[in-house]
Parts: C-alpha cells; sequence; structure tokens
C-alpha cells in the first residue's frame, strides 16, 4: 500500500504540471482584469509547435521555445481585440480555442499526413527525467530515501520549473511593486490610470506572461509527457487550470492544492489496481467511464462548493476607456 500511495503521488506530480503552469498564467491576464478562457488554446498550440519545433530541430529546448513563442502570440491577439479593441474577452478566448483546435489538426495533417499527429519524438527531442543527486545512494532507506527517490528525483525538468513558478508567481502578483500595479489594474483601472500608469500597458505585461506560462504547459504535454503531439491532447485540461485558479481565489499556492487535486484522480484512474478494487462495486462496461469523467466531474462539485466563495478581480472582464 506504501508503495502504491508513492506511485500514485509520482503520477499525480508529473500529471499536474500544465494545470499548475496554465493556472499561474491565468492568474496573472486575470488579476490585470482580462478574462482569459483562451488557457485551452494556448496549452494545445504549444503542445502542437513544441512537437513540430522539437522534431525538425531535433531539440526539446527549441520545441520549448516554439511553444513560447505561440503562446504569447495567442495572449497578444487575445490582447489586441480586448484590451486594444475593447471587445468581448468571453469571445476572443472562444475564437483562440476554437481556432487552436482547428489550426492544429489541419497543419499536422498537412506536414505530417498522419492524421492529425505528430511523429514520436526520439530521445534528443524530449525532456528526460533527471535523477537529482544522492538518490540511488538514498533510494533503501525507509519513508525518506523512498520519497526522495520517487517523488523529488526523477522527473523532467520541466517538472521543477512547473512548481518554482508558484512562489515565483506569488512573489511578483504580492510582493513586487509589478504586482502592487497589477493587482490595482484589476480591481481599479481608473484609479491606476490617474497616477500616470498605462492600464493597457500593465494588461499586456500580464497576458505575456500568461502566453508564456500557457505555452510551457502545452510544451510539456508533447515534449515531456507523451513524447508527440495528437489532436485535442490538451482534453480540457486549460479549463481544468482555470477552474483551479478559481477553486485557488486566484492565489497561487491555492490554486496548485487545486491542482494536485485534480491530478490525483487522473492517477488513481490510472492505476490497475484500482479498477480490480472496483469492478465488483461497478459493472466494467461503465467503470472506465466512471473513472475517466471522475476528475471532471469533482471539478464540477468543486466550483459549484467555492465559486461563491470566490472572490474575482472587481474590474475583470470590463474593457478600460481612459477618461478624457
Amino acid at each position: 500500500m506504501w508503495n502504491d500511495l508513492i506511485l500514485i503521488l509520482d503520477g499525480t506530480l508529473r500529471i499536474s504540471v500544465p494545470f499548475v503552469l496554465a493556472s499561474m498564467g491565468g492568474i496573472f491576464a486575470e488579476r490585470s482584469g482580462v478574462i482569459d478562457f483562451g488557457l485551452e488554446g494556448k496549452m494545445l498550440g504549444g503542445a502542437f509547435v513544441a512537437a513540430t519545433v522539437a522534431h525538425w530541430s531535433q531539440s526539446a529546448w527549441m520545441g520549448l521555445f516554439g511553444a513560447i513563442c505561440i503562446g504569447i502570440i495567442f495572449s497578444l491577439i487575445h490582447g489586441y481585440a480586448s484590451v486594444t479593441k475593447r471587445g468581448n474577452q468571453v469571445v476572443s478566448c472562444v475564437a483562440i480555442n476554437i481556432f487552436a483546435m482547428g489550426l492544429t489538426v489541419v497543419l499536422a495533417n498537412a506536414w505530417f499526413g498522419m492524421g492529425g499527429t505528430t511523429p514520436q519524438l526520439p530521445k534528443e527531442a524530449r525532456f528526460l527525467p533527471i535523477e537529482l543527486p544522492f538518490a540511488e545512494a538514498f533510494k533503501n532507506i525507509p519513508i525518506f530515501g523512498e520519497v526522495y527517490y520517487e517523488l523529488v528525483s526523477g522527473h523532467n525538468i520541466l517538472v521543477y520549473i512547473a512548481f518554482l513558478t508558484v512562489p515565483l508567481t506569488a512573489w511578483l502578483v504580492f510582493k513586487s511593486s509589478f504586482g502592487l500595479r497589477l493587482r490595482a489594474t484589476g480591481e481599479n483601472p481608473l484609479a491606476v490610470d490617474t497616477t500616470g500608469i498605462s492600464v493597457n500597458k500593465i494588461r499586456y505585461q500580464a497576458l505575456i506572461l500568461n502566453g508564456i506560462l500557457g505555452g510551457m504547459s502545452g510544451a510539456y504535454l508533447s515534449t515531456a509527457h507523451l513524447g508527440f503531439f495528437v489532436k485535442d491532447m490538451s482534453a480540457g485540461k486549460g479549463y481544468l487550470a482555470l477552474a483551479a485558479m478559481i477553486v485557488g481565489n486566484w492565489r497561487p499556492f491555492y490554486a496548485m492544492f487545486a491542482c494536485l487535486a485534480f491530478s490525483i484522480l487522473f492517477a488513481i484512474k490510472d492505476k490497475p489496481e484500482i479498477s480490480e478494487i472496483l469492478k465488483d462495486f461497478v459493472p466494467v462496461k461503465l467503470l472506465d467511464s466512471i473513472l475517466e469523467m471522475s476528475p471532471y466531474v469533482l471539478t464540477v462539485i468543486i466550483l459549484a462548493g467555492f465559486v461563491g466563495k470566490a472572490v474575482a478581480p472587481r474590474a475583470i472582464g470590463k474593457p478600460f476607456t481612459k477618461e478624457k
């Protein structure tokens, strides 16, 4: 049972990475007052570009760079539509998601002719697990050694980067001067404008950070987790990241814990031992479907319980018009 628990927690950490990265990106955008339902599109676009660039360049880092670029491009498109032109922010996000869903499949078919899938990436084009110092030596030490070997060591670089972004995001949003302006822009943009600070500039800066993290979340899926791109591989993970951000009340550490809560169900459903236990209580034909949808059902339940308590930035979704 201890070994199973360690393996489930290990799987939870790996699965939570795209959620964590995307939710941190969402915090930057929405704290500035810009709704971002487009995390799904940035994740999907980042996954496709990362796999494509990594395949052509045979470099995982070039794939990551490509994913970051497409994430920023999508964020700037959203910024132009909703910040500069003061359009409907929800419609802009939906358009980005639909655009990413269609374009990735069309380009994958045109370039690789594999039905919307990219070729399997070789080792040099993927982010591989890293063994931390003394991990093998500590392996047989009860509890501490097992935790260090299985949970702390053995992840790829994007896993460590993802969890480092949480304290970094918390510091930027709540401790830095940029964060003060960011939060003020999301709460009272008119007051920010009267001090001589450009509201649009702050929102664009937030969206660029949002695009970087959204693109990275997609790069993880295709260059670290799976090793290739497949049609609709984000599978709603961008929306789950958005839900985690809301449940976490737009606070990085709370959002991270929500991401882990969603991810543990994905980790559990992949354990064959769980299926063996549950098949005595649930018909086999329904079991796979129930396990597959359980993370999404939990999301709805948690949102139903917490969304009324979540306090969004007051100016979120409201286009800002500079007073003359």
